[in-house]
C-alpha cells in the first residue's frame, strides 16, 4: 500500500518521502513504483519523462526527522497491529512540524487510539485506501473523537486533489464503512456454509451470477487475505457484538496452515494457476438476497449510530468493492418492508443476531417509509 499510495502522491505533484526500517525495503517499494509506472506508460497514459518526473519527486530514508522534517502530511501504512500504529504516531509526533497532520491508512483499528499517542489529537485523521491505491478511486476519511473538522476538510479536500471520491465516516467506529459491511456480508456466507445450506462454490456463484457482485464472497476473502478478514472479524465482534459473531472454525485451520489465500496462492481456493473458475451452473442454491438484507440491515445500523450517511455508504461498497448498487439503494428499490421481511424471515428460522432488525428498519417501515414506492426510504425520491 505504501509505494502506491506514494506513487499516487507524486503522480499530482507532490512530493513525497519514503521511510521504512531498512534500506532493502524502500529499494523494493522504489522498484515497485518504477514497474507501475512502466505499465502506465506502456498503456499511453503517460510518457516515459512524465514517470521519471514522478519518480524524481519520490525520496527514501530510514530517518523519521528526514522523512517528516517539512511533511505537511504524514501516513503511516504499517501492519494493523495498534501498538505498532501508536508508536508510530509518536515517533511521527516527536519531530514532525507543529502543522503536521498525521494520518493512518488503518481499515479496522481506533484512530482515537493512534491520536491518543502524540500531543497533535486534533490533528490525526483516518485516510483509509483500497487495492491498488494507483487505480482505485475510494478514500474512507476517518474522523477521530479529537480530530478537528480542519483536519477532516483538509482530506477530504487532498483527497480530491488525487482525482479521488472520499466519503466520511463522522465516527471512529471499528470497520468504518466498507469493511464493517463486508465482514456482515461474509459471515453471513460463512453462517449458510456452516449450515450446510450451500456449498462455499454454490454461493459464490449466486453471489457472482445472480447478485452480479464482481467476486462471490469466498473468492473475495481470498483476494483480500483470509487472515486480513480473520482479524477483521474479531475486531468487529468485540466492537460490536454479537451481530458480528464469526465463524472462526471455517477460516482459522486456514489461516494456522499458511493458506492466505490469492497471495500465498491456496486459500479457499487453489490460486495457483490464477483465479478459479466458478460454474455457473450452482447459482440457483444460495439465495443472494439474504447477502443484500444483510448488507441494508449493517448500513440502517450506521445511520443509526451517526457513523455515515446513506449515500457515502452507497458509493463506499460501488466505489471500493465494485458493487453493482450501493445497499441503501438497493433496499429503496427493493422496498424497505421488503428487506425488513426477508431479515425476520431469516431471524425466525435462524435466530442469530446477524439477522435481527435494526431498529431503524422497522421505524422507517412503520412511517411508511419504504423507499422509492413512496418517496422516501434510506434516501428521498422527488
Amino acid at each position: 500500500m505504501g509505494h502506491g499510495i506514494a506513487q499516487t502522491f507524486a503522480v499530482k505533484g507532490y512530493y513525497v518521502s519514503l521511510v521504512s526500517r531498512n534500506k532493502d525495503s524502500l529499494a523494493k517499494a522504489v522498484e515497485e513504483i518504477e514497474w507501475s509506472l512502466s505499465k502506465f506508460v506502456k498503456r499511453g497514459t503517460i510518457s516515459n519523462s512524465e514517470a521519471q518526473a514522478v519518480l524524481s519527486k519520490i525520496t527514501t530514508t530510514t530517518s523519521y526527522e528526514k522523512a517528516v522534517k517539512d511533511a505537511d502530511l504524514a501516513l503511516e501504512c504499517v501492519s494493523e497491529k495498534m501498538e505498532l500504529k501508536k508508536q508510530v504516531f509518536s515517533n511521527i509526533d516527536k519531530v514532525a512540524p507543529a502543522h503536521t497532520i498525521i494520518a493512518t491508512n488503518t481499515s479496522t483499528l481506533s484512530v482515537t487510539e493512534m491520536g491518543n499517542a502524540t500531543n497533535r489529537a486534533a490533528k490525526t485523521v483516518g485516510m483509509h485506501w483500497f487495492i491498488p491505491p494507483q487505480l482505485t478511486q475510494l478514500i474512507e476519511v476517518i474522523k477521530g473523537e479529537q480530530t478537528s473538522n480542519q483536519t477532516v476538510n483538509a482530506i477530504m479536500e487532498v483527497s480530491k486533489s488525487l482525482g479521488k471520491t472520499p466519503i466520511l465516516c463522522k465516527k471512529d467506529a471499528r470497520g468504518f464503512i466498507v469493511s464493517r459491511i463486508l465482514v456482515a456480508v461474509f459471515n453471513e456466507a460463512f453462517w449458510t456454509y456452516s449450515r450446510k445450506e450451500a456449498t462455499m462454490q454454490e454461493i459464490d456463484a449466486a453471489v457472482k451470477y445472480r447478485g452480479k457482485f464482481p467476486m462471490g464472497w469466498f473468492e473475495l476473502v481470498d483476494f483480500v487475505g483470509v487472515d486480513v478478514e480473520y482479524d477483521a472479524s474479531k475486531i468487529l465482534h468485540k466492537a460490536h457484538g454479537k451481530r458480528f459473531q464469526p465463524r472462526l472454525e471455517i477460516t482459522e485451520p486456514l489461516v494456522k496452515a499458511k493458506k492466505l489465500g490469492q497471495k500465498t496462492g491456496m486459500g479457499f481456493y487453489d490460486w495457483s494457476k490464477g483465479r478459479p473458475s466458478i460454474s455457473k451452473e450452482l447459482k440457483k442454491k444460495y439465495d443472494v438476497e439474504r447477502s443484500w438484507a444483510v448488507a441494508a440491515n449493517e448500513a440502517a445500523w450506521m445511520i443509526l449510530e451517526g457513523v455515515a450517511e446513506p449515500e457515502s455508504i452507497d458509493l463506499g461498497m460501488k466505489l471500493g468493492t465494485g458493487w453493482p448498487f450501493g445497499p441503501c439503494e438497493y433496499a429503496d428499490t427493493k422496498g424497505l418492508d421488503w428487506i425488513l421481511n426477508k431479515l425476520e424471515a431469516a431471524y425466525s428460522k435462524y435466530p442469530i443476531s446477524l439477522y435481527k432488525p435494526c431498529s431503524l428498519l422497522k421505524d422507517y417501515v412503520q412511517k411508511g417509509w419504504t423507499g422509492k414506492k413512496e418517496g422516501k426510504g434510506f434516501h428521498k425520491y422527488t
